[in-house]
C-alpha cells in the first residue's frame, strides 16, 4: 500500500523541469556546456489567496493565477540560459535592459494574460465555427455539441503541429520526465534513472488532463444557456470561464483520488490519452535534470520545514 505523500507537481520548461512544494517551486536546466543549473523561486503566502485556496471551485482559479504567474517566471529564466555558455552569462545580463521590477511582476501578468488570452481563444473560435453550421445543425443541444467538437479537433490540432517542431519535441520530453520522476516518488521507490524510466509517463493531475476536462465540462455547462443570439452566446461563454475552470479543477482533482479504484479510474482516461500526445519518452539525461530539480526540490522543503519548527522553538 502506497504511503501518504504531498501531490507535488510540475512543469516541462526548455532543456529542464520545474517542481513546485509547499514554500519552493525550483527548476533544474541543462546549460550548453552539459551542466546543470538551479532557479528557486520562493512561494510567496499571500493570506487572501490561502483563504481562497481552500474554497472549492475557487481554489482551482487560484491555482491557475499562481502557476501561470510562477510558470512564467521560470520558463524565462529557462529559455535565457539553456543555449549560453556559463562564460556568457555575464555578458548576456548586461544586454539585458528589463530592470528587476519589471522581471518580477512583468513576467508573471504576461503568464497570467497568455493564459486567458489561450482560453478565450479556444473558447471563441469554435462558437464562431459551429454558427457556421447552424442552418445544419439549428437547436441548442447540437449547436453545443458542434462547438465542443471543433473545440476537441482544435486542441488536438494545436497540439499536434506544435508537436513536430523538434524545440517542443524536447519539451515534451521533459513533460515526460517530470511525470515519471512524480510517479517513481508515489510509489516508493528510490530516485535512480533506472526507476524513473520504468514508470510511466502519464499522470492523473497533469495539466494536459485539466485542458481536456475544460472542454467536457463546458460542453455540459453550456447546455445550461441558449446559444442565441450569438452575442448573447458570446458573452455567455465569457462569462462562464471561470465557472467551468472551477468545476474542471475539482473534476481533476477527483479523477486523481479514485485512480486506484478499479470501477471509477477510467474517468481519468481521456486526460490520458491526451497526455499521449503532450507528453514524449524522455532520454536518461533529460531524466537526469528532472531527478535533479525534485532533490533539490525537496531539499528546500525540508530546510524550509526545519527553518519554522526552529523559529518556533524561539
Amino acid at each position: 500500500m502506497k504511503n501518504e505523500k504531498p501531490a507535488y507537481g510540475g512543469q516541462a520548461v526548455m532543456e529542464g523541469v520545474m517542481f513546485g512544494g509547499k514554500r519552493h517551486t525550483v527548476t533544474a536546466i541543462r546549460r550548453k556546456d552539459d551542466s546543470i543549473e538551479y532557479f528557486d523561486l520562493p512561494r510567496k503566502q499571500n493570506p487572501t489567496f490561502q483563504k481562497l485556496k481552500k474554497i472549492p471551485f475557487l481554489r482551482g482559479i487560484i491555482a491557475l493565477i499562481e502557476s501561470s504567474a510562477n510558470g512564467t517566471q521560470h520558463l524565462n529564466f529557462s529559455s535565457e540560459r539553456y543555449d549560453v555558455l556559463p562564460e556568457e552569462d555575464e555578458k548576456v545580463q548586461q544586454e539585458q535592459k528589463t530592470s528587476k521590477l519589471e522581471m518580477i511582476f512583468g513576467i508573471a501578468a504576461i503568464g497570467v494574460l497568455s493564459f486567458l488570452f489561450g482560453k478565450f481563444v479556444f473558447t471563441l473560435i469554435p462558437v464562431f465555427l459551429a454558427e457556421l453550421f447552424r442552418f445544419a445543425v439549428p437547436g441548442d443541444v447540437g449547436q453545443v455539441m458542434l462547438e465542443s467538437l471543433f473545440k476537441v479537433i482544435l486542441l488536438l490540432a494545436y497540439i499536434y503541429f506544435i508537436s513536430m517542431t523538434p524545440l517542443i519535441k524536447r519539451v515534451f520530453q521533459y513533460h515526460g520526465a517530470e511525470h515519471k520522476v512524480i510517479n517513481t516518488y508515489e510509489n516508493n521507490l528510490p530516485l535512480t534513472v533506472e526507476n524513473v524510466q520504468s514508470q510511466s509517463r502519464l499522470h492523473y493531475r497533469c495539466g494536459s488532463s485539466f485542458i481536456l476536462f475544460t472542454v467536457i465540462v463546458g460542453m455540459f455547462v453550456y447546455l445550461l444557456v441558449p446559444t442565441e443570439p450569438l452575442t448573447a452566446r458570446i458573452l455567455n461563454r465569457i462569462a462562464l470561464i471561470p465557472v467551468v475552470l472551477g468545476i474542471s479543477f475539482e473534476v481533476l482533482q477527483l479523477t486523481n483520488k479514485v485512480r486506484d479504484i478499479p470501477v471509477l479510474k477510467f474517468l481519468g482516461y481521456p486526460g490520458l490519452w491526451l497526455q499521449l500526445l503532450t507528453t514524449k519518452e524522455p532520454k536518461d539525461d533529460q531524466v537526469e535534470v528532472a531527478i535533479a530539480s525534485f532533490n533539490k526540490m525537496l531539499e528546500l522543503e525540508d530546510e524550509a520545514e526545519k527553518g519554522l519548527k526552529k523559529a518556533a522553538l524561539v
